[in-house]
């Protein structure tokens, strides 16, 4: 499959490194120099492309950057891809990060409100691991405990084409419903980066409570800011499990 990813950062380059070693052709863009971009492209086994041709001659394009450099794209990027390709959104919204984006705080769906910036339909894929779990968590296919993602969007193929690279790179997949429902993997919901396995990710994303994850995400990211190292894989899993699963994980 030919694939095309949008930044090599945390969730980027594991994606990028794991599918490449899958034996898909890869390529990938950032904002950094070429000559910077080409080393990088090289250390996860992709090649090197610009922004402008990393969405051509794919199957698939995953968007892997800051919320806040989604409505810079330019504006005909993906309003004029083929009706085939396949557009996914990884990322999550972080106000530290990303700066308040107004219509995010007052509650909008933050892939529905990508998709608008975009002027495309997407799917939500690969936003509720970390990025040391999309690196080396997944398991052989049948694993017990094997770590599950959920997908959502309105695209069935769009859904069953991830799932297969998801299964390809060793988790299972929960079907997460519409794009709509993508708020139930988004930052603070039990979904969101607990390494859960397929029953208990359906229960999860099943116990999401509309409006409650921000607060949620505000104070874990306010907890980490005041470590002085930052936490280990298992470390995050436990916080995180301990402030979002509550009830949900037996």
């Amino acid at each position: 499959m030919n694939i095309g990813i949008i930044g090599t950062g945390a969730v980027g380059s594991p994606l990028a490194r794991n599918l490449a070693a899958a034996g898909h052709n890869v390529k990938v863009t950032n904002t950094r120099p070429f000559a910077e971009l080409t080393e990088k492209a090289q250390s996860l086994g992709a090649s090197p492309a610009t922004l402008e041709d990393v969405v051509k001659d794919v199957d698939i394009v995953f968007i892997s950057v800051p919320f806040g450099a989604i409505p810079k794209f330019p504006q005909d990027l993906f309003r004029s891809l083929p009706d085939h390709v396949i557009v996914a959104d990884t990322g999550n919204y972080y106000p530290f990060r990303d700066e308040k984006i107004d219509a995010l705080e007052q509650g909008q769906v933050e892939s529905v409100w990508v998709a608008q910036q975009l002027g495309r339909p997407i799917t939500k894929a690969f936003n509720n691991l970390l990025s040391e779990t999309i690196a080396a968590g997944g398991k052989p296919e049948g694993t017990p405990g094997r770590i599950a993602l959920s997908i959502a969007g309105d695209d069935e193929r769009a859904k069953q084409v991830i799932a297969g690279l998801a299964n390809e790179l060793g988790f299972d997949v929960v079907d997460a419903g519409s794009l709509a429902d993508s708020w139930r993997q988004q930052p603070g919901t039990p979904a969101y980066c607990t390494e859960l396995t397929a029953a208990e990710l359906t229960a999860a994303l099943d116990g999401a409570v509309p409006g409650k994850a921000p607060q949620i995400r505000d104070e874990i990211i306010g907890e980490l800011a005041q470590r002085t190292s930052m936490p280990t894989r298992e470390e995050m899993v436990a916080g995180n499990r301990a402030r979002q699963l509550g009830k949900f994980l037996r």
